[in-house]
């Protein structure tokens, strides 16, 4: 099979940290350097270097597009089971083990997280399989259910979990967001299994559990009770970077509500992202209203919204979540931005501009 050039980016961008986990993990030392620089550093001057963005293209490049998918949830579980060995191992420094931890968990968190979100959504029900794995892996199976089934559905309004309110600080986001997409999900799953007619230990999060505790099971494995607490820190460290990419993508902006029922979902409800490479590596998941208006569409045919049409980040998501981590600067660059897509203004500052409808999200 040959794989079209646009899409040659997206694998290249997503899988070449890889190799380069993979060998810090063995070997340590310069190979560690190396992984924590491609992830972070090397990643943001790519971004900055090249100001263009890639073109969608007509379709979905089927099954070229299927077959990164599987490789990259295999990628992700195979580097968790590499990373548990060698974090209980005796042969890296304790930085060394530091820069696999975190070059594991920014992996799973970010491209695998990425990834797996774009699974769940194909209609194939092996690719979804593939995806709620990739969630489990990462102790966050429910999200295959409480993304499309509650998310989507209310997104930028407050019952929505995974949509952050303006003013809301990220840690005080990632508790409520975890809980209350967990609980969402669960109901909205009940009520569809009960709608359909289909017994109760059908559960999907029955299924998502059951992938979790295999996962554990191959930890404890590798290293026993040392093993399964590594494997639980990584769970927990992806987890933190996923919460991280709703937190920025959906901040502030919110759907008008009358008389009890939101406006349709619309470009300007979801924040975006430039970033040639950045994205390439997250398969183009900062195209994030292309995704919210469009969610069938394959990521290798999302669009970046026009200027004006939609909120744009002022840098790269993985750039921006960094940003979030601080929640004066954070508020400081994001807050005004927020407020002008929320009470539909028109205003420009820097490479934004742009309407919002009023908003039901008050902090």
């Amino acid at each position: 099979m040959i794989m079209p050039p646009q899409l040659a980016l997206f694998a290249t961008a997503a899988l070449a940290p890889v190799p380069l986990i993979a060998a810090a993990a063995v070997w340590g030392g310069v190979w560690v350097v190396a992984a924590v620089v491609w992830l972070t550093l090397m990643a943001a001057v790519i971004d900055a270097a090249a100001r263009r963005v890639t073109p969608a293209t007509d379709g979905d490049e089927f099954p070229a597009t299927a077959a990164l998918t599987a490789t990259l949830v295999a990628a992700q579980i195979g580097l968790l089971a590499l990373a548990v060995w060698a974090l209980i191992g005796g042969w890296l420094s304790v930085w060394e083990k530091a820069g696999v931890f975190a070059t594991t968990g920014l992996f799973a968190g970010q491209i695998g997280n990425a990834n797996a979100h774009e699974a769940i959504h194909r209609p194939a029900r092996w690719l979804r399989r593939l995806g709620e794995a990739a969630y489990a892996s990462v102790l966050f199976g429910h999200h295959a259910s409480a993304h499309p089934l509650v998310h989507h559905v209310h997104v930028a309004t407050k019952g929505d979990p995974s949509s952050a309110r303006l003013g809301e600080g990220f840690w005080r986001f990632a508790v409520r967001a975890w809980i209350g997409s967990f609980r969402a999900g669960f109901r909205a799953e009940s009520v569809r299994l009960r709608r359909i007619g289909r017994a109760r230990w059908r559960h999907p999060y029955a299924r998502y559990g059951g992938m979790s505790v295999a996962a554990g099971i191959v930890a404890w494995a590798i290293g026993g009770g040392a093993g399964l607490l590594v494997w639980v820190g990584l769970a927990v460290f992806a987890q933190v970077q996923l919460l991280l990419s709703d937190y920025v993508q959906h901040y502030g902006l919110s759907r008008s509500v009358v008389d009890g029922r939101a406006e349709p979902v619309g470009m300007r409800h979801s924040w975006n992202a430039g970033g040639l490479w950045s994205s390439a590596a997250m398969l183009n998941a900062p195209r994030h209203s292309d995704h919210h208006t469009h969610p069938a569409r394959g990521f290798a045919a999302l669009e970046l919204p026009a200027r004006g049409q939609a909120p744009t980040l002022p840098r790269s998501l993985p750039v921006m979540a960094c940003v979030a981590l601080w929640p004066r600067a954070w508020r400081r660059v994001m807050d005004p931005r927020a407020r002008i897509w929320r009470n539909g203004a028109r205003a420009t500052t820097g490479d934004w501009t742009g309407p919002a409808a009023s908003g039901s999200m008050e902090a």
